[in-house]
């Protein structure tokens, strides 16, 4: 092959390779055009619980119906990529919500009112312990309008294991019911709760609002029509009661009952003050004649009830 030849031939060579270069570098910025021009339109995939991708039109967040949903949300990266950002990861979710909202209850504290008279008090049922049982012995309210067991008295922590003497309205028969039991019987319009004075000594906080909160819930579950009031445990002699069952105790307890009143709905029924005395203890004029510090006397339960009436949920 001569000079004039292999020059000709190496042309050739170099524009076929240039041909080659040029045709490869077109095909790659097409392809480059065609995959920026689809990450721009499609939100990388993300599971929606179901097994289903969720793509830009159903991305958590933008409901159909409009409304922003809290949960899995985009996030945009500077770098331009989109990463879903997951609960924990700095956004809200529902029970973050629900851990910081602030309680509202509907009615708690009973402010005072007009005398509501006596059909209101005939609406409402007393269940309690010996100091509710009073208000039956004196004769002031009916059999049917106080719930006690036939033994009386009643402790907050035997709650549920208690049952009722329950009489039905206008009969002298009792038929023996768990509280629950006489609630979905009975279906009062409103009840009112006083137990706790046996608990004071031996209960821890939390042990009385576990006990006290799951009373009012399962009367809700059974009435749930019926006005629940939490009535404050009455005022005691310190001094000629047994140990434990004092006025600091219960003070503290009124407090934890108020409470349990905000956060179930309940009323609170703050009678204490209408028997207290200018020493914070049960005033001699409403102290029983047995003298044991803690019941009263009728004085106290005509006092009771008129504080009932004047501070009605209406």
């Amino acid at each position: 092959m001569n000079g004039r030849t292999r020059e000709g031939f190496y042309a050739l060579w170099t524009m076929a390779i240039l041909i080659c270069l040029g045709v490869c570098i077109a095909v790659l910025a097409y392809v480059s055009i065609v995959r920026g021009s689809q990450t721009a339109q499609t939100v990388p995939s993300a599971q929606d619980g179901s097994g289903a991708e969720v793509t830009a039109d159903q991305a958590p967040g933008a409901g159909s119906d409009g409304v922003t949903s809290v949960g899995v949300q985009p996030e945009t990266q500077a770098d331009g990529q989109t990463q879903m950002a997951l609960p924990g990861d700095g956004m809200p979710t529902a029970n973050d919500a629900a851990n910081t909202a602030p309680l509202t209850p509907s009615v708690t504290l009973l402010a005072q009112t007009g005398d509501m008279g006596q059909n209101y008090l005939d609406k409402i049922v007393f269940l309690g312990d010996s100091t509710t049982y009073g208000l039956y012995a004196y004769g002031l309210l009916p059999h049917h309008q106080v719930w006690t067991p036939a033994s009386g008295t009643m402790s907050l922590f035997n709650w549920a294991v208690e049952t009722i003497d329950y009489y039905p309205v206008g009969s002298e028969t009792s038929r023996t019911l768990s509280i629950p039991d006489c609630a979905a019987a009975a279906q009062p319009e409103y009840l009112v709760i006083t137990l706790g004075i046996n608990g004071v000594s031996i209960l821890s906080e939390e042990q009385f609002k576990e006990y006290y909160t799951s009373l009012v819930q399962s009367i809700q579950a059974a009435s749930p029509n019926t006005r629940i009031m939490c009535q404050s445990i009455y005022p005691v002699v310190d001094e000629l009661t047994a140990a434990g069952i004092k006025n600091e105790n219960i003070n503290a307890a009124n407090d934890w009952i108020y409470e349990i009143a905000s956060q179930t709905g309940a009323g609170y029924l703050a009678t204490h003050d209408a028997l207290v005395n200018a020493e914070g203890r049960l005033s001699d004029d409403f102290l029983d004649p047995g003298n044991d510090g803690i019941h009263m006397n009728a004085n106290g339960y005509n006092a009771i009830l008129q504080y009932i009436r004047t501070h009605a949920w209406q």
